[in-house]
């Protein structure tokens, strides 16, 4: 039940392999927030979860090495989190970046066809937060946590005395 079958180092090394590639996996398949998650999308992780893990413990079958992979994961969840926090590349690399869907009461088709969205979710959010037209938004943004803000084209610029600290230049 607790001794293992493989060396310790070779789950942690396979689990870091999958987590990498994951990682790699779900930021290519886009920005999405977790309440719009269909059951589609919900399948293919809980199979993605099953298919891995194979993959990180071989044919360990042991509670020792599934609490390496555990906390292999863990780990190295926590050292993506703090090398974000320091390094402004791996952010974009792996958070992405915020994507403009309308500028001036008009669809950016490049950015939608980029994103995978279709403009009638996009009105779907204008409606959401009010507004019954597309030519009543100023901007419309999908931020990198899959949600859209809206900014009237009545509101007024704000500016804020903030500093963003992970903006540099020629970052």
């Amino acid at each position: 039940m607790f001794s293992l079958d493989v060396s310790g180092w070779s789950i942690v090394l396979r689990t870091l392999i999958v987590y990498a590639a994951l990682l790699a996996g779900l930021r290519l398949a886009g920005k999405r927030e977790i309440g719009q998650i269909t059951p589609f999308d919900l399948v293919v992780i809980l199979l993605i979860a099953n298919a891995v893990q194979n993959a990180m413990v071989g044919p360990d079958t042991s509670v020792t090495g599934g609490l390496i992979a555990a906390g292999a994961l863990i780990v190295a969840d926590y050292g993506v989190a703090q090398a974000r926090e320091r390094l402004p590349w791996l952010r974009r690399a792996v958070e992405g970046t915020l994507t403009i869907l309308i500028n001036d009461g008009k669809f950016v088709a490049d950015h939608l066809r980029r994103e995978g969205l279709e403009e009638e979710e996009v009105l779907m959010a204008i409606r959401e937060h009010g507004f019954a037209d597309v030519k009543n938004v100023r901007v419309a943004v999908l931020e990198v946590d899959g949600s859209i803000s809206i900014v009237p084209t009545h509101a007024p610029a704000m500016r804020t005395r903030r500093h963003v600290r992970f903006l540099r230049k020629g970052a």
